[in-house]
């Protein structure tokens, strides 16, 4: 590890001269059209704005700047990198919504796409056919009305999590885990995972982790010189392509293993219900060419929703029991009018969801308020990935290829497109008081309030996750039973001290909540002989 991690710097320093002059050519290659480019802090030469950025939470840089600078729309100069930081909802709808088409498009990734054969993954394609088929695939199987038919199997998960939360309350970020984990697994294949180190969640987490490390700015050289992966891995410095070589039968076996086991069943008439199962049978019953998808377009689909499927709603659930201890009045406020609707005799489900406004005011608030995500990765060509990782809070980064204009301003062509998620869920003029974890914003006389967006969680305009409809459902399912017959307090110590969480988030590849502790108990005897009756009633 020491010497590979010489090599790097090595590499590091001796191609910095290289950074510099790329950087300078891209400058001088841009349209030197009159309007002038958005505001933004001083560049320098060459460099541009490379070393104002913070290394942790720079999406409350991008706001203080776009304060700083009394503009909702800001130009950064990323050594030779055009970067536009979008911090407002006008300018997200007026850029990543109306002219989609132009801000739909993604930077190229040499390490993770072509060396790692990540190319399946629908977030990292490039605009275009291929792009547009796997989109329909996904969002037709996760549609509004398609995602339905998952919730008996987000209800079984949703009461499995009780029981692991009764039995072992301490551990509630692993249960949450487990639970999203056979969610998305039976989802996209149908697959029933194990209690314990499930094979298949392994090979899931094990994917996640190498392309969690090939998108760490600047880790890699080959993301700054995409030349540099025709070099044979024998090279010096070039332990690069070992690795990727190791990465990229990880990112084979996630698209191939599952896959292959739902093909199997399918073949043999005895495939429960998936993602995977209903669209292979569509494309076994279609003539041939009768379909706009192949077999390779629902794998890679079901490959990507398999592995990116589970983190928006393990962040979310987390922070769920974070925003209980900030706001109490707010867990007994939901667990009266879920108690209202059920009597306290039996566990809410889907069919209660038009009863219980606040409820589903709650789920909107923990998505706005920490702002989680899920998972974080770097879409940023070039030099950009040396200094800045840019996280979901910022929203995956767009890129356009053409020049454009916006309120007079110039967009430059082979820019990356930010839409500062974190701003706009901080906007203090649609959120007042916004660091406050306060439901009713989102309610008028007890209704859903018209006129407060919802928080621009999933993205934007054409790139939006095609899975919202399934994570928004399952969280909501999860909440409702959690808060159905759970109480969460704040922990104590041995001598009776109620322990403080610090409510803070981290700044890597998740925003999520740093470590915490708090105490769950059952709301009553009751609730207790409801979670144990799950077991039987959804077994049989």
């Amino acid at each position: 590890m020491a010497t590979f991690n010489s090599s790097i710097t090595t590499w590091a320093a001796a191609s910095l001269p290289l950074v510099l002059i790329y950087g300078l050519y891209l400058q001088r290659r841009r349209s030197r059209s009159n309007l002038p480019l958005p505001p933004g802090p001083k560049k320098l030469p060459l460099v541009g704005n490379l070393f104002d950025l913070p290394s942790t939470f720079e999406w409350e840089t991008f706001k203080a700047w776009s304060q700083e600078f009394n503009s909702d729309i800001i130009h950064l100069d990323l050594a030779g990198t055009s970067v536009v930081v979008l911090c407002s909802f006008e300018a997200t709808d007026a850029l990543l919504e109306k002219r989609s088409s132009i801000y739909s498009d993604r930077s190229h990734l040499p390490m993770l796409v072509d060396l790692m054969g990540w190319d399946f993954h629908l977030a990292m394609m490039k605009y275009g056919s291929k792009w547009r088929a796997h989109r329909r695939l996904f969002g037709q199987g996760l549609s509004s009305t398609n995602s339905q038919k998952f919730r008996p199997r987000e209800l079984a998960a949703s009461h499995g999590l009780l029981h692991r939360l009764l039995h072992s309350p301490a551990g509630f970020r692993g249960h949450i885990k487990q639970m999203a984990g056979e969610v998305i697994a039976g989802v996209a294949y149908g697959i029933d995972v194990l209690p314990a180190r499930d094979p298949y969640l392994s090979l899931a987490e094990q994917a996640v982790e190498s392309g969690a490390e090939a998108s760490i700015p600047g880790r890699f050289l080959v993301d700054v010189f995409p030349l540099l992966k025709y070099i044979p891995s024998w090279f010096p410095g070039a332990e690069f392509k070992r690795k990727a070589k190791e990465w990229r039968k990880i990112s084979h076996a996630l698209q191939e293993v599952p896959f292959a086991e739902v093909k199997r069943q399918v073949a043999a008439g005895t495939a429960p219900h998936s993602f995977a199962q209903e669209c292979l049978e569509i494309l076994n019953d279609s003539e041939p060419n009768g379909t706009y998808f192949q077999e390779d377009t629902i794998k890679g689909t079901a490959a990507a929703m398999y592995v990116a499927g589970s983190d928006t709603t393990v962040t979310v659930l987390v922070t769920l029991f974070l925003a209980m201890l900030a706001n109490p009045e707010a867990q007994k406020r939901a667990q009266m009018e879920i108690d209202s609707v059920t009597g306290g005799t039996r566990l809410p489900d889907f069919g209660d969801e038009e009863a219980l406004p606040y409820l589903s005011a709650l789920v909107k608030e923990l998505l706005r308020w920490k702002t989680v995500t899920p998972i974080s990765l770097n879409f940023l060509p070039g030099v950009f990935r040396i200094r800045l990782l840019i996280q979901y809070p910022l929203g995956v980064p767009h890129f356009i290829g053409v020049e454009d204009e916006y309120r007079g301003y110039r967009i430059p062509a082979n820019s990356v497109v930010i839409g500062n998620i974190w701003a706009l869920a901080h906007d203090e003029a649609m959120y007042p008081d916004p660091h406050a974890f306060r439901p009713e914003r989102f309610l008028l006389d007890g209704k859903p309030n018209p006129n407060v967006r919802d928080p621009p969680a999933f993205g934007f305009g054409r790139r939006i996750c095609p899975g919202q409809y399934m994570a928004t459902a399952s969280i909501w399912i999860s909440v409702a039973s959690i808060l159905a017959t759970f109480n969460i307090t704040k922990s104590v110590d041995s001598d009776g001290k109620v322990i403080e969480p610090s409510y803070e988030c981290s700044s890597g590849f998740l925003s999520a909540p740093l470590p915490f502790g708090c105490s769950i108990q059952a709301r009553s005897e009751q609730a207790v002989a409801l979670i144990q009756a799950t077991r039987d009633k959804d077994s049989g």
